[in-house]
């Protein structure tokens, strides 16, 4: 596996890569890699004729106050774990060469950018949109990957994709989960053992919401009524968000149809953890 540091040379790469008239198939992150992101490599692997990632832990999509400093950094692992699943190219720049000085162009997705997530943390989809336009521009793939628990996130990026007219496909992938329900995710490091047991009601309130539509209910009002219920018999967690939107959109519906999103923010003590899952 080749870990590149510059733009330059990994536009160089990727070109050749293209050339050879293989589908390039690409799976961005920021690193501290668990089961979810080896998922999405192994769903490009047999879709693409190669794979590249990249890490990058990216300071634009973190409000004052937020965990940058501490987000997890586990680089020579994570690199282990690519390379085992057959990456061919790994892109790893530092921040400056990410934006270098002087640069000030920013990716702004409106109206649904500052739905759920973006409504909780102003300017995180501002950042997402602009570094993963920047990705786009120097890998080229053909097909991007990105995991469905960051539902708002894949809304936000399909919308750019449209209206950017990147010619990119961006495939959703399930959300991976621990036997107990919980969803992977890189902040779990920062749970306590304790805490981790509380954040399982994140779970278990779209489970209730899931078993509520499956016995018939489709009013969006009740079926939130049930949900926090759940998530009432839990104090110590602190609930953010609990929504039912359109999946594409990301405004409130008032009943569920199939491919409704149902997704849920809470702090479990100064972690953020989110879920969700889209109606069948």
């Amino acid at each position: 596996m080749q870990i590149v540091e510059t733009i330059a040379e990994m536009q160089r790469i990727c070109r050749k890569l293209r050339r050879e008239n293989r589908v390039l198939g690409f799976v961005p992150t920021m690193g501290a890699l668990h089961e979810g992101h080896l998922s999405l490599v192994r769903r490009a692997r047999p879709e693409c004729g190669v794979v590249a990632a990249s890490i990058f832990v990216n300071p634009l999509q973190f409000g004052p106050g937020e965990d940058f400093g501490k987000y997890p950094r586990t680089f020579e692992q994570d690199c282990r774990y690519l390379e085992a699943e057959g990456v061919e190219a790994l892109f790893a720049p530092e921040a400056a060469e990410m934006y270098p000085e002087g640069a000030v162009t920013t990716v702004t997705v409106s109206g649904i950018g500052d739905r759920l997530d973006g409504a909780s943390r102003p300017g995180h989809f501002t950042g997402v949109a602009t570094v993963v336009a920047k990705l786009f521009n120097v890998v080229g793939p053909e097909r991007a990957y990105f995991g469905q628990k960051d539902a708002a996130q894949l809304a936000v990026l399909r919308q750019m994709v449209r209206d950017l007219n990147f010619e990119i496909e961006l495939v959703g992938c399930s959300i991976v989960r621990d036997a107990d329900g919980l969803a992977l995710s890189s902040r779990n490091k920062y749970l306590s053992a304790t805490e981790r047991d509380y954040a399982l009601v994140l779970h278990r309130v779209l489970l209730r919401i899931e078993q509520m539509v499956a016995n018939g209910e489709r009013k969006s009002s009740t079926l939130l009524q049930g949900g926090m219920e759940t998530l009432l018999a839990v104090p110590e967690v602190r609930i953010d968000y609990l929504a039912i939107v359109d999946a594409n959109s990301l405004l409130p519906v008032a009943s569920v149809g199939t491919g409704t999103l149902v997704a849920i923010a809470a702090y479990v003590g100064q972690t953020r953890l989110i879920d969700n899952f889209l109606v069948k």
